[in-house]
């Protein structure tokens, strides 16, 4: 009764470890390089991380696409045929149009499938916030949850998952219009660097600046410390830009201040990635509903 689906798409950086703990799957999105346009999987097909985040050092701007209608018409349709429903929990739609396009498939199967159910739900983040929004439904399932259950606990609780990021170069996210405020807020002072956070709408909104690394990074630990609640019964989700060691910095101020359970790492993967630029750490922890909405 409860075997369906939980997919998500390129954004939500789960690692194969973690999505195959899970049993979560998810639906390609594209980036391209030179005009040429590259799958943008989660386990680094076309490029390495490291490649990846070179090729962003060297200049080369990098630009993503959404998940193709047809990606999203073959996977449910084979799901579908399997006779599973399914669950799809999208990036947020304040930076993708994806779960737009999803939601038009799924109206289109619905009509074919009558017997099915296709729940597309708006995750309101993305990166290892939105992974742990997949993480948690697969977690429900287990419990036996229904579907719609489910779907109405993510869209009930994705406001307490909290996104505390620091880019190293504002410009990226400028770039990719996927930061509010940037440029009266920041200029090009040197060496402040940006606190990202995802406001109520799902927006990546820079909250404060801080000047210098170690400051940011101290900042951080004080805002997952304002907001995180009961961080010893979960995890500490950190993601970077080909950027552990300081994504380590940022473990240690924060474990430093709220010790959780225990600390997952992944990479961003490359559609984030390709917003956030290299060097980018970015943690995400579950507490008080987020409040705070980006002014332009």
């Amino acid at each position: 009764m409860n075997s369906f689906a939980i997919i998500s798409d390129s954004t939500c950086d789960l690692g194969k470890d973690l999505r195959d703990k899970y049993e979560i799957d998810y639906v390609p999105m594209n980036y391209v390089v030179d005009g040429k346009e590259y799958p943008a999987m989660l386990d680094w097909v076309s490029h390495s991380a490291k490649d990846f985040y070179d090729i962003m050092r060297n200049g080369t701007r990098i630009t993503t696409t959404q998940v193709p209608r047809e990606a999203y018409e073959e996977r449910f349709t084979a799901l579908l045929e399997e006779g599973k429903d399914i669950l799809y929990i999208s990036c947020s739609s304040a930076l993708s149009g994806s779960i737009n396009i999803a939601t038009v498939v799924a109206n289109e199967l619905s009509e074919k499938y009558p017997e099915r159910t296709i729940c597309c739900v708006d995750s309101l983040i993305s990166s290892l916030g939105q992974g742990y929004l997949a993480i948690r439904a697969s977690e429900l399932r287990a419990e036996g949850k229904s579907i719609t259950e489910i779907a109405d606990y993510i869209v009930a609780n994705r406001l307490k998952v909290h996104q505390f990021g620091c880019p190293d170069d504002l410009n990226y996210l400028k770039r990719a219009g996927r930061v509010k405020a940037s440029s009266a807020f920041f200029g090009n002072l040197f060496g402040v660097k940006p606190i990202i956070i995802s406001d109520v709408k799902g927006q990546n909104y820079a909250m404060k600046k801080v000047k210098g690394a170690a400051n940011a990074r101290r900042e951080v630990a004080s805002l997952v410390k304002e907001s995180v609640i009961d961080p010893e019964n979960q995890v500490l989700f950190i993601s970077h830009a080909d950027n552990i060691k300081d994504a380590e910095l940022l473990r240690d101020e924060i474990m430093a201040l709220c010790p959780f359970k225990e600390v997952y790492f992944n990479y961003i993967a490359p559609i984030v990635g390709a917003s956030v630029g290299p060097g980018t750490t970015i943690a995400y922890c579950v507490g008080k509903e987020v409040t705070i909405e980006g002014t332009v």
